[in-house]
């Protein structure tokens, strides 16, 4: 037996996936994570650092890592690459001004090597706001569709609502695990 067959029957039995929550500052990073832990989500301030939760979902326990997003922040998201099973990119749909800025930072993760072949997980945020773009109209601007490094999938959602938050998150861990649990 392999070392790498090893180490897929441990994680197996852990059911356990690391997942790295990044995005441009007020897209509602923290929010959303919040929101899927069943946690107050008024009065939330920007993250200055990164915050750190575990919450259960289909059976598996995510590890999620939530970066702060700002400008002089970005260059320590390299730090929390290392073991990392899914990236989930959060957008403001709503803020057009931003999305080529968004779209370049995208792009310049998916070229990391350590996160080569992580689940991708676009999640169209602030889908309550009338200005907001759809998800295929964000997906356009991230030219997503030339995306061949990653598996990846967006969702619209609403941080504030809840709204499609709980099926995006089931989506990783279905992806994760066709990727690195034997489910035989």
């Amino acid at each position: 037996m392999g070392l790498l067959t090893i180490l897929r029957k441990q994680r197996e039995r852990e059911r356990e996936m690391r997942v790295l929550i990044l995005g441009l500052d007020n897209a509602g990073k923290t929010t959303i994570m919040k929101r899927l832990l069943g946690e107050e989500t008024s009065g939330i301030e920007p993250t200055l650092g990164f915050n750190i939760s575990t919450v259960e979902v289909d059976g598996f326990t995510l590890n999620l890592w939530d970066v702060g997003g700002q400008r002089s922040l970005r260059s320590y998201w390299r730090n929390y690459f290392e073991q990392t099973d899914a990236l989930v990119w959060v957008v403001d749909s709503g803020d057009t001004a931003r999305l080529n800025m968004c779209k370049d930072e995208l792009r310049s993760l998916l070229g990391e090597e350590r996160l080569a072949g992580t689940s991708l997980l676009i999640l169209a945020n602030k889908q309550d706001l009338p200005s907001a773009l759809d998800s295929k109209e964000i997906a356009k601007t991230l030219e997503l569709d030339s995306t061949e490094s990653h598996h990846w999938r967006i969702f619209p959602v609403s941080a504030v609502s809840g709204h499609n938050l709980l099926q995006s998150f089931k989506w990783v861990t279905d992806d994760v695990a066709s990727r690195v649990f034997n489910l035989d």
